[in-house]
């Protein structure tokens, strides 16, 4: 009997010694890996911030032995999820500035702004977030309060969606504009002659140039407060649409330190230099950084009436919405683009600007597949247009649908809006569809996209029956589109993107069965873990 037990004994030793070791393991967890056939698995095994392995629980300890056992106690797994469209520094800077999102009325804004300044007590006060359509009286407003309480203070305060801005006098003047500037491509609002302090688009640029540059220690804080935030979200990798080669160049020396552990895919903002100095230079790729797409402006938004419709609005007869990049121009982009290795992604909102950048693509990529070229938005779209889509990525944003709900009609139209947030018929046309949030216009959250593209409702559950429900996507589709779709759109679905062999070990662990929940229970979602290359983030 002795023999027999020392016999055992042994054994077990050495077949724990035969174990290979793994830096650790996650266990009795309810694992969505969307991989190809969108298979559910209890367990995995990571090492050097890779997944080596994947299957039950049992499998799994039976085969590895780890320095870090995660018992997931039941609760549901999900690859580590992605926003495909966002604006990650621009989150991090407005952390600085005033946040005027959720103001109910002009008097609001200016009360969060007096509050601000006390606090602050600001030499340039900056701030975004209105939106008149949510307000009762849904004008534009004018800057004659902000003259009032600070004539000698620059203020300028953006709109929601980035495509208009206030600024008072102090701002005007010191940016040197007058009733007799010139512009293209935009508006610059006057009553009785006279500036009201709004710009839209491409006139923002006179007023943007004036604001003061962010030092270098402010620039990384913004970084580290956004990251922070998406950590909290579950978010993993966010593509960032439109970056200087300078915050790139921040972006990546903070992650190779080490200081900076969230993936970023940067979208250059195009211009003639990056253009010349990206296209040469090549694409840039790290475990944590991909550059190799520009991004590119067609319109403004639907909000502001920025957006270029093909016919006028219907709430404003005589209005069409404009072109913020010239259309010579753009073609002369896609042209340099198609000839590179790089991808184009153009933010495109009204139906003109959609068939423009759709047959544009068209003509450049010449029959060219794969190159999955970005429409970013797609947001109104002709039915004859839809085609074009086969061999073009959409790349959308679901909370815009349940935010603009209450007002698309009246710029729309009921015809035109059967063509706007169609997502379903986006993913039908190319077999695929990229899903993001463009925070900071709506929230971080990426529960609430999932929820905003399956249920088509908003946080209040308007409308009762869902807002255009042909155009819902189901549950796979979402969490796919938030996840393996949203790395294909960035020529990453072989390292990312589902619990997979050989990719990275970034997941998120949720507190609820996203894929099972009750519709109307899905907002109340949290985060409870995050990790990137198998290390807690969050």
């Amino acid at each position: 009997m002795k023999k027999i037990t020392i016999l055992l004994f042994i054994t077990l030793v050495y077949s724990c010694t035969l174990k290979p070791e793994v830096d650790s393991i996650v266990i009795n967890a309810n694992v969505y890996t969307v991989n190809e056939n969108f298979d559910k698995i209890e367990a995995f095994a990571i090492k050097d911030g890779k997944i080596v392995d994947i299957g039950s629980t049992l499998e799994i300890q039976s085969k590895y032995r780890a320095k870090y056992i995660n018992d997931a106690k039941g609760k549901t797994i999900v690859p580590g999820l992605i926003d495909a469209h966002c604006h990650f520094y621009g989150l991090g800077l407005q952390q600085q500035k005033v946040d005027l999102t959720g103001t109910k009325s002009f008097d609001e804004v200016i009360q969060k702004v007096k509050s601000f300044q006390k606090k602050h007590q600001l030499d340039f006060i900056t701030g975004r977030g209105w939106d008149q359509n949510d307000w009762e009286v849904k004008e534009y407003p004018t800057k004659d309060k902000l003259d009032q309480l600070f004539p000698n203070t620059p203020v300028i305060i953006r709109r929601i969606d980035g495509h208009a801005l206030l600024a008072n006098q102090a701002a005007i003047d010191l940016a040197g504009v007058t009733t007799k500037t010139t512009f293209s491509g935009g508006v610059i609002l006057q009553k009785n002659g006279k500036l009201t302090g709004v710009f839209i688009d491409n006139p923002m640029d006179l007023i943007d140039k004036i604001i003061p540059k962010p030092s270098r220690k402010t620039q990384i804080q913004a970084l580290k407060d956004a990251e922070k935030i998406n950590f909290a979200y579950g978010l993993t990798t966010v593509d960032d649409a439109g970056l200087s080669r300078e915050t790139i160049e921040l972006i990546d020396s903070l992650q190779q330190t080490g200081d900076l552990k969230i993936r970023i895919y940067a979208m250059v903002s195009v211009s003639d230099e990056n253009l010349d100095y990206y296209t040469q230079k090549g694409i840039i790729k790290t475990d944590r950084l991909n550059v190799r797409s520009f991004k590119v402006y067609a319109d403004g938004a639907l909000g502001s009436r920025g957006a270029t419709l093909k016919e006028p609005y219907s709430d404003k007869h005589d209005h069409y919405g404009a072109m913020v990049t010239p259309l010579s121009k753009i073609k002369e982009y896609a042209q340099k683009i198609a000839a590179s290795e790089f991808q184009m992604n153009t933010h495109a909102i009204g139906d003109s600007a959609n068939y423009v950048i759709l047959k544009t693509y068209t003509e450049a990529l010449n029959g060219a597949k794969n190159r999955r070229w970005r429409i970013e938005h797609a947001q109104v779209v002709s039915p004859n247009d839809f085609d074009y889509f086969e061999n073009i990525l959409p790349s959308v944003q679901p909370t815009h649908a349940t935010s603009d709900m209450y007002w698309a009609k009246d710029r729309l139209g009921a015809e035109r809006l059967k063509g706007a947030y169609a997502y379903k018929t986006l993913l039908n046309k190319y077999g695929k569809i990229a899903l993001g949030t463009d925070y900071p216009i709506e929230k971080v959250n990426p529960i609430l996209t999932f929820f905003a593209a399956t249920v088509r409702k908003d946080l209040q559950d308007f409308p009762k029956e869902g807002f255009q429900m042909e155009n819902a996507l189901t549950r796979e589709e979402a969490l796919k589109g938030m996840t393996i779709w949203a790395a294909y759109a960035n020529f990453e679905e072989n390292e990312k993107g589902s619990i997979e062999i050989g990719k990275f070990a970034d997941y998120t662990i949720l507190d609820k069965n996203i894929m099972m929940i009750e519709y109307s229970k899905i907002p109340s979602i949290r985060i409870e873990e995050t990790y990137v290359n198998g290390e807690k983030v969050n």
